[in-house]
């Protein structure tokens, strides 16, 4: 990490976009930074999880994170990842306008693109062709950010623990509340004070969030719905769509 907050790597001066390749066991992190380039955050293999200051991606190899530059951000791995993320000059893609962190879709046209601009060989002109490509096979997908805000309160923290080492927990408020010495009327408020929804919206999104790393590792929807509490993969399908914007399967495409 350089002194300004920067991690590498650095593209070269006379290269519109390079990829850069990093390998990430499970569990690694590479803390809040920025870039002076874009980045086009995408992981061949694993989960890669993405936090801004006001949001959190999950992204399986279907899904990339475009990272304006300059935008504070975390990387982490839900799994083992290989990243592949091409890092593009500002000046080169003006007719790019997002501001913000951006979800696109990784077709098998950008994953080819990406393995093409590894290389080092190509000549001038044949790698132009090829960012321009790139740059123009980008386009957004309509998925939300999967955050979990943390209750500060103790007792509303300590439901909150309690779910994350186990989802599938369909203990009510009231129930909580006997075990944290707060009443359900409490908890509720807190939950919404302190995280900004409804206990049951911050638990759905909770689940969504638990399903993912299982979904990534080829999981059928069904067996994954019971583990995080859902009773058929019909209720779970609905309520991932409705957290997240598509079906697990749009999200996880097989093959």
């Amino acid at each position: 990490m350089s002194p300004n907050g920067q991690y590498g790597p650095y593209p070269p001066a006379d290269t519109a976009v390079f990829v850069g390749r990093f390998s990430m066991p499970r569990g690694s992190f590479f803390g809040t930074h920025r870039h002076d380039h874009h980045q086009l955050a995408w992981s061949v293999r694993g989960l890669l999880r993405v936090r801004s200051e006001q949001a959190v991606w999950l992204l399986p190899p279907s899904l990339a994170l475009w990272i304006p530059a300059g935008v504070p951000h975390a990387t982490g791995s839900e799994g083992g990842a290989l990243l592949r993320s091409p890092y593009v000059d500002p000046a080169c893609c003006p007719h790019i306008g997002w501001t913000e962190p951006t979800v696109v879709q990784v077709t098998a046209l950008l994953r080819a693109l990406v393995d093409h601009l590894v290389r080092t060989d190509l000549a001038p002109q044949a790698r132009s062709r090829a960012e321009a490509v790139l740059l123009d096979e980008l386009r957004p997908v309509p998925v939300t950010s999967v955050s979990v805000p943390s209750p500060r309160d103790p007792r509303a923290l300590a439901v909150a623990g309690a779910l994350t080492a186990d989802p599938a927990d369909a203990r009510t408020l009231a129930d909580w509340g006997a075990q944290v010495g707060a009443s359900a009327r409490t908890l509720a408020r807190l939950f919404v004070a302190e995280t900004g929804i409804a206990f049951g919206q911050w638990r759905e999104r909770l689940r969504m969030q638990a399903a993912m790393p299982h979904l990534a590792a080829g999981l059928p929807v069904e067996p994954v719905a019971h583990r995080v509490g859902y009773a058929s993969a019909s209720s779970f399908t609905a309520a991932f769509h409705r957290v997240v914007g598509v079906t697990p399967r749009q999200y996880f495409p097989v093959g």
